[in-house]
This record gives C-alpha cells, sequence and structure tokens, in this order.
C-alpha cells in the first residue's frame, strides 16, 4: 500500500501528479503504436532485401565457378567494403541509420592479364555485398526501434497499471481522511456548543 501524507498540500500534490499521467500517457501509447508500425515496415523491408538478394545470388550462380579459377587476380580483398556509409533517421524519437552505400577499395590489376569476365564479376559481387551490408543497417535499425518499444510499452504499463492507480488511491484515501476530520470537527463543534449552552442554561436558573 502507498504511503502518504492526509493533508490537503498532499491531496493538491496527488491530483497534479494524476493529471500529468493522464496528459503524457496518450502520447507514451501513440509512441508505442508508432513503434510496433515502423518495426513491421522494417521488417517488411528486411524481407524484401532477403528476396532481392536470394535472386541474384541465383543469377550469379551460372558463372560462380569461374571465382574457382586463376584468374590473375585476388578478388577477396576487393570485396571487403573500406567503409558503410550511412545517414541518420529519426522515427518516433529514435535516430536510426539508414544505409546509403558500402565504398569498396579501388581495384588495381591489369585489365590485360585477367579474363574479361572479371570487371563484371567483381561488379556483381561488390552489388550482393552491398546488399547483405544494407541487410545487416536494417536489421541493427529494427533492434533500435525494438529497444525502444520495449522501453515504450514498460512506460505505459508503469503508468497505467501503477502510476495512475496509485494517485487515484491516495487521492481516495485522503479525501475519506480530511472528509472525516472535517465531520469529527463539526461533531465536536456542535458537542463544545452544547455544553455551553447548557452551561448558560444552568447559569440563567441559577
Amino acid at each position: 500500500m502507498i504511503k502518504v501524507k492526509f493533508t490537503k498540500g498532499e491531496l493538491k500534490r496527488q491530483r497534479d501528479s494524476l493529471s500529468q499521467f493522464k496528459r503524457y500517457l496518450p502520447t507514451l501509447q501513440l509512441k508505442k503504436q508508432q513503434l510496433q508500425m515502423e518495426i513491421l515496415h522494417w521488417h517488411a523491408a528486411e524481407r524484401e532485401k532477403a528476396q532481392a538478394l536470394h535472386s541474384r545470388m541465383l543469377a550469379a550462380a551460372s558463372w560462380a565457378g569461374l571465382l574457382a579459377e586463376d584468374n590473375g587476380v585476388d578478388l577477396k580483398p576487393l570485396l571487403v567494403p573500406s567503409e558503410i556509409v550511412t545517414s541518420i533517421k529519426n522515427v518516433a524519437g529514435v535516430d536510426l541509420p539508414v544505409f546509403e552505400r558500402a565504398v569498396f577499395p579501388e581495384a588495381e590489376y591489369d585489365l590485360f592479364r585477367v579474363p574479361p569476365w572479371v570487371d563484371n564479376g567483381l561488379d556483381a559481387l561488390r552489388e550482393l555485398v552491398s546488399m547483405r551490408s544494407e541487410m545487416e543497417v536494417i536489421a541493427q535499425a529494427a533492434g533500435l526501434l525494438k529497444k525502444e518499444l520495449r522501453v515504450t510499452a514498460q512506460r505505459v504499463n508503469l503508468f497505467e497499471k501503477v502510476k495512475i492507480p496509485d494517485a487515484q488511491e491516495a487521492i481516495r484515501r485522503i479525501k475519506i481522511y480530511i472528509g472525516d476530520q472535517m465531520a469529527n470537527a463539526v461533531g465536536r463543534s456542535k458537542i463544545a456548543k452544547r455544553k455551553i449552552e447548557d452551561l448558560e442554561a444552568l447559569e440563567a436558573a441559577l
């Protein structure tokens, strides 16, 4: 049971708190709904990108065997991004990373000593790597949204199930106490008045 001071000052404080909780709760509830919708949106984007990546990988399967050949150039270092460039998008108060592009090291090799497909193959492979990088950024953004949703949902539950009920209960108890005190004061006043009247009547009789 919550501890409260049974005073008019405490009654005002609890009423102010209740008003503030009720005013803030709809904002939290709206943010919760926005976060839930955004998470669905980002998951859909993640699935769409995964399907696109799968299609590109199937298309690359026809020439992927060429990678096993000695082509006079090691493509692996050229497929590791030197930088993943992202921007920031604010969604429901959360700063989310947005994939812009993957930056790869410059490909330096002798065009006359490598097969003609290497350039196109390198571009295609880099596109696959970029798509994977974008999926990672999308997953990171979805994770941030989920974390914020957990915090917001906890705050909504705190207001709905703790803060507002506690303030309402405190107000109810304080009002009952003050009402009882006023009733007792009125009762004592009537008793005191009756005693004075009895005393005055006795003095008049004497």
